[in-house]
């Protein structure tokens, strides 16, 4: 009998796997995808729609043809369960479809408690819905200007989503006339500038400290925030940041359905994997992208998380492919790729200019990381997201 796989969610992690597993049986398997939306977000854009720079139908598509397309069934459902017993994953709709493989790629709900008011008062960009919402207070920002705060709070990981906002707000408000008058501060649980959650890189301090003074951007780095007000942000040491406009990352948490199975995940709600992406506990499962736990290698004053981002996801997603597909026919999952060991490729965007980051491994011990800036890095970015978009809604994953 042909062996079932599901696929639990449709972004970067959800489709690559599905469409590999389809690609390395040559189809001979049975691949549904599972997922709450019926559209693949391009989340690296999101930085930009609230400036209105981006639509919600350029950085996304309706996914059920693409993977029709490719003979992959989709149900546009949200799980609620898995069984890892009777193997089967239970959804919304009351359905217990059984599996012979589970890929997890569900990726992240914000954590709404890290700080009091958080979920009351602070806007952000982290999902496509709250990022529309944005928007909204940035266009009312521009009829009543005031300062502006931007801040990654303690235990986030998405540091560079909050650096590219940080001076695409920079680059909006020379845009609008407004730099001259308009105070903007970064706020970071970063233990220093150019971080990110990664260790930092060669010279990248100093490179994204000379962003900030160039731009006029106050910051406080290493801080921890104590809680949100309407209209200001309110520091662990007690220091009271009013601000007109502001927008907040979050720390991000697993999906809260599955930790409903015991023994699944950590206190977090994120799966631990072994290298090869199989969860920890189970041999016939998986989990990829956000929804596989990753540990932070090191202690830092107030806590940074990791960023898992599209490049090592799509990682992840292939070496569990393979992997999938291995066992299908047979064989051990002998694939493996440490999140560590993935090297880090990312185009940070500032409005009109930007960095391209560059290193050998996503964590240290490295022996090579590069920081590029330059003008070029916007056009990269730009080009980038229309060339993804291009290959995910054909299918294409066996394209870099």
């Amino acid at each position: 009998m042909r062996k079932k796989i599901i696929v639990l969610g449709a972004n970067f992690g959800g489709m690559t796997a599905a469409l590999k597993i389809k690609h390395e049986l040559h189809g001979d398997v049975d691949v549904t995808v599972v997922a709450a939306s019926d559209r693949f977000l391009f989340t690296p854009s999101l930085i930009w729609l609230p400036f209105g720079k981006r639509s919600t139908d350029d950085i996304t598509f309706v996914v059920a043809p693409t993977l029709e397309h490719h003979d992959i069934d989709f149900v546009h459902v949200a799980a609620t369960g898995i069984d890892p017993v009777a193997h089967t994953v239970t959804t919304a709709d009351g359905v217990a479809r059984p599996y012979d493989y589970l890929v997890i790629a569900t990726g992240y709900r914000n954590d709404e408690n890290v700080v009091p008011g958080f979920a009351e008062h602070a806007h952000t960009i982290t999902t496509l819905p709250q990022a529309q919402e944005t928007l909204t207070a940035w266009r009312r920002f521009l009829t009543d200007p005031g300062d502006v705060v931007i801040a990654a709070t303690q235990s986030a990981g998405c540091f560079g989503a909050a650096y590219e906002f940080l001076f695409n707000t920079a680059h909006q408000l020379k845009k609008n006339g407004l730099h001259r008058d308009v105070r903007l501060t970064y706020v970071t649980a970063e233990p220093f500038l150019g971080h990110f959650g990664i260790g930092g890189l060669p010279h990248g301090e100093q490179l994204l400290g000379m962003f900030l003074e160039r731009q006029g951007i106050a910051s406080r780095i290493s801080t921890a925030i104590d809680h949100v007000e309407e209209g200001a942000l309110v520091l662990a040491d007690g220091e009271v940041l009013p601000y007109s406009f502001g927008m907040v990352v979050p720390p991000f948490l697993g999906q809260e359905f599955l930790s409903g199975t015991e023994g699944l995940t950590d206190e977090k709600g994120f799966v631990p994997v072994r290298p090869t992406y199989q969860s920890e506990k189970l041999d016939d499962v998986y989990a990829v992208g956000v929804a596989a736990a990753v540990q932070v290698p090191w202690t830092t004053p107030v806590p940074v998380g990791i960023p898992k981002t599209g490049f090592p996801t799509e990682a992840q997603a292939a070496t569990a492919a393979e992997n999938i597909a291995a066992q299908v026919r047979g064989e051990l999952p002998t694939h493996e790729k440490p999140f560590g060991d993935i090297p880090a490729l990312c185009v940070m965007d500032a409005g009109n200019n930007g960095v391209v980051i560059l290193a050998d491994k996503m964590l240290p011990p490295r022996k090579h990381g590069l920081l590029i800036p330059g003008p070029q890095s916007h056009a990269m970015k730009v080009a980038f997201e229309r060339y993804f978009l291009w290959k995910m809604r054909n299918g294409y994953v066996q394209l870099p």
